[in-house]
């Protein structure tokens, strides 16, 4: 079965004062793909993934999702049309309860209106009964029910990492951007988030794009790979064929 074309990036670009971030960048991520972004720090690919969800409005070029021109719409926008990601640095919400952290997530499905919330009418419990069972039913994806009511600043680092991934999926994306989610793992967590990131793709019918640094994991995972050096495509293809390019070992890995 042909794959159809989930996300098309055209010749986009950034521009920061006299500084050019990003420069006349295109892929292309098919329908299911498990597709990497890879490059030195500082080649522009968290300016990317800050174009594709709305955080900086591209100075140049476009991309579609889904056939749809999103460029330059709102990160609430884009994230209903169903692209999520995660960050970095995390970005939990440290001093709520791993479930809540997850519920926030699920807002976007879920509605009850201020007047139905405050005299705790049946469509509040309903909804909020809905929400309690998906937001376990994630976390138990990620082996994280056991700790629902723990605080998220109380996780270990790795189960604050999937719990960040959790509260994304949560948010029902078609396109999940993860930044460099094995930063900061030692090889046994790294070895347990491949599993988990093929999982997703597998189960939850996900499209993923990642920025990873952890070559093991990009060449474990990813089924194509762009590099970007100095913000520009250095070069997209087949990971292996892209990780043998002596361009991309030159700039990239140092050899």
């Amino acid at each position: 079965m042909t794959q159809v074309e989930l996300l098309e990036v055209n010749n986009i670009g950034i521009s920061f004062g006299g500084l050019r971030a990003v420069d006349n960048v295109s892929l292309t991520i098919k329908n299911g793909q498990l597709y990497g972004l890879i490059g030195p720090n500082g080649s522009g690919k968290t300016t990317l993934f800050n174009m594709i969800t709305g955080v900086y409005k591209p100075t140049s070029g476009t991309f579609y999702f889904n056939g749809e021109n999103l460029t330059g719409k709102s990160p609430v926008e884009i994230n209903k049309k169903g692209i999520a990601r995660t960050f970095q640095n995390i970005r939990l919400f440290k001093n709520m309860s791993v479930i809540d952290n997850v519920k926030v997530g699920l807002h976007n499905k879920h509605k009850y209106t201020m007047f139905e919330s405050i005299l705790r009418l049946p469509r509040f419990f309903h909804e909020e009964q809905k929400m309690e069972e998906e937001a376990l039913e994630l976390l138990g994806v990620f082996d994280l029910d056991k700790e629902k009511d723990s605080l998220a600043c109380n996780l270990p680092y790795g189960k604050q990492r999937k719990l960040e991934i959790a509260r994304a999926l949560a948010t029902g994306p078609k396109l999940l951007l993860l930044d460099e989610p094995a930063a900061g793992m030692n090889p046994n967590e790294t070895e347990e988030l491949m599993e988990t990131i093929r999982f997703i793709r597998d189960n939850f019918n996900m499209t993923i794009l990642l920025i990873e640094h952890d070559m093991k994991l990009v060449s474990g995972i990813c089924e194509e790979i762009s590099v970007l050096n100095f913000g520009t495509l250095l070069a997209s293809g087949k990971t292996s064929e892209v990780l043998n390019n002596p361009e991309v070992i030159a700039a990239y890995l140092g050899e």
